[in-house]
């Protein structure tokens, strides 16, 4: 008995409903963020509000009054009155003014504190001393009293806390002098936001899922009425002729009477299987070269693939370098590449090279090229030398006018130096031990493959142990998100700085990250390649 779920029928109800399924997870969790975002924004804009209203209430000039008349006077307890009034009006849990421990900021002193009657919690005494809650608190209240911020939000939703999650907003008192006296803090509780966002959560999953019902539905009648039907008299038929060589009596296109696609296809098989008779041992040969030619195509693409060093650690013979590289390619088929080899027991040559356009002539050029590059380095030549002979063959049969751009170092394991030369490549960025990471404006040559005969200089680098040299392409700098703004190569430079003591493959693995948290949805248009050569020691 056949098994249903080879069917047609079956795989496009299966994809139709996965599809579905997808698409109402992406929806949920955008939504959800969204609608998240927009009430934590609500939240703060009226807890700012309200926090501007209570400052109003206060004569900052008076702090240490406040401070000093032990809760009980006449003024201290209209401010208070005040406060109390807003807090309950305003819907909000808290409203206090604190006065932190300037020394290290590790203890706060109440000085009001109000909170909303409907709440299950209570308000802290006039002056009572309490710890910080934690270190964002501590920065916090010393952004506000340092000038560095005007105001500041505390978000509080996750593990343990004790008084259940709430936002909370700070703003500096300042006296007369500018000089800031307290700080007015105004809590909320989240409670409501998070009946909101399950309420969402689950208003959409039910819409979904009513709606992902009545497409179900309604697709599969309408498919099956216009594709599956025909298309399974179209696969009966196919079958009949496979088993008897033979064209059918009644044709197809007597009872298929679609005027799309399937008729045409219907219309086609009819003629087919009139004509098939006289070509069957032709097929076959076709055929066989056609699986022949798949069979070459997906080996070259695995060959392609094995021809770049993709297993790490790549040498672990060697303590005095570490090395990591990584290809991201676009989605069409790309002409970045990478490559490091040893020249010998004590050189070791490093490549990172962009070849002009996309798709298959690109790669198949960068293989060229990789190559060309490889058996000059081998040969014991300097990296001029490497460039100006991998120019110049290339050059001799170059008749789409492809070029590469070029940065090729070889490092002396044993020294630290590296002798480099570039053609119209990217500049390196090099950080010397106990450095910063900084853009190394080398000479740039022409490119490779441009014209024939062109000259290159060289130059030395001495790395001291501990020093990282980082290559990339322009897929780095140009990754561009969706408002058309660059990652560029400041972002570049402050992203390796912040993570200069990380190895090799964290290097690359922490750029990669920032990326792509930079771009998010926006479509990648080049290839991303970046290495990281570190020199350990002499």
């Amino acid at each position: 008995m056949k098994d249903p779920r080879k069917s047609i029928v079956f795989k496009s109800i299966f994809g139709m409903v996965f599809l579905l399924f997808i698409f109402a997870i992406i929806v949920n969790i955008i939504g959800y963020r969204g609608f998240t975002d927009s009430l934590l924004t609500l939240y703060t804009d009226d807890g700012f509000r309200t926090a501007e209203t209570a400052e109003e209430l206060i004569d900052n000039d008076k702090i240490d009054e406040y401070e000093q008349s032990g809760g009980i006077t006449s003024e201290y307890k209209k401010v208070w009155d005040g406060l109390d009034r807003l807090c309950n009006s305003q819907g909000v849990t808290f409203i206090y003014v604190i006065r932190p421990d300037r020394t290290d900021y590790a203890h706060i002193k109440f000085i009001f504190s109000t909170i909303n009657k409907e709440s299950e919690y209570t308000p802290y005494e006039f002056g009572y001393l309490r710890e910080t809650t934690n270190d964002e608190y501590k920065e916090k209240y010393k952004n506000l009293y340092d000038g560095k911020t005007d105001k500041e939000t505390v978000i509080r939703d996750k593990g343990y806390i004790e008084t259940g999650s709430h936002i909370t907003i700070m703003i500096p008192l300042k006296d007369s002098n500018d000089q800031t006296q307290a700080i007015l803090c105004v809590q909320r509780q989240m409670d409501g936001m998070t009946v909101s966002r399950r309420g969402y959560v689950e208003n959409v999953s039910l819409v979904l899922l009513i709606l992902a019902i009545i497409v179900i539905i309604g697709q599969g009648f309408y498919l099956h009425r216009a594709f599956l039907g025909p298309v399974k008299k179209i696969t009966a038929e196919a079958v009949r002729f496979a088993d008897e060589n033979a064209a059918a009596e009644k044709k197809l296109t007597d009872t298929i009477k679609n005027r799309d696609e399937i008729g045409i296809l219907a219309d086609s098989i009819d003629k087919m299987e009139s004509r098939i008779e006289h070509y069957i041992s032709d097929l076959a040969s076709i055929t066989a070269e056609k699986e022949r030619i798949n069979t070459e195509l997906s080996l070259a693409t695995r060959i392609q693939y094995a021809m770049l060093p993709h297993i790490y650690p790549a040498f672990p013979g060697y303590e005095e370098f570490d090395i990591y590289a990584s290809m991201d390619p676009a989605k069409e088929v790309g002409g970045d590449f990478y490559d490091f080899f040893m020249i010998d027991e004590t050189h070791l040559c490093v490549v990172m090279a962009d070849v002009s356009g996309k798709g298959i002539p690109a790669a198949l050029f960068m293989m060229a090229a990789r190559i060309i590059l490889e058996n000059n380095a081998k040969m014991g030549r300097s990296p001029a030398e490497i460039l100006e002979n991998a120019n110049n063959t290339i050059c001799a049969n170059n008749q789409e006018e492809m070029f590469v751009t070029v940065w090729l170092g070889i490092l002396d394991i044993k020294t630290g130096k590296v002798t480099a030369a570039n053609a119209g490549h990217e500049y390196p960025i090099f950080m010397q031990a106990g450095g910063e990471f900084e853009l190394y404006k080398d000479k740039h040559g022409f490119v490779i493959g441009g014209m024939d005969g062109v000259k290159y200089s060289e130059y030395e680098i001495i790395m001291q142990p501990g020093a990282k040299l980082f290559l990339y392409t322009d897929g780095l700098a140009e990754a561009t998100d969706k408002n058309t703004e660059m990652f560029g190569i400041e972002r570049s430079l402050n992203i390796l700085n912040r993570n200069k003591n990380a190895d090799a493959e964290e290097l690359l693995k922490v750029v990669r990250s920032a990326v792509d948290d930079f771009v998010l949805d926006a479509e990648q248009f080049d290839d991303l390649t970046m290495l990281c050569l570190e020199y350990k020691k002499k």
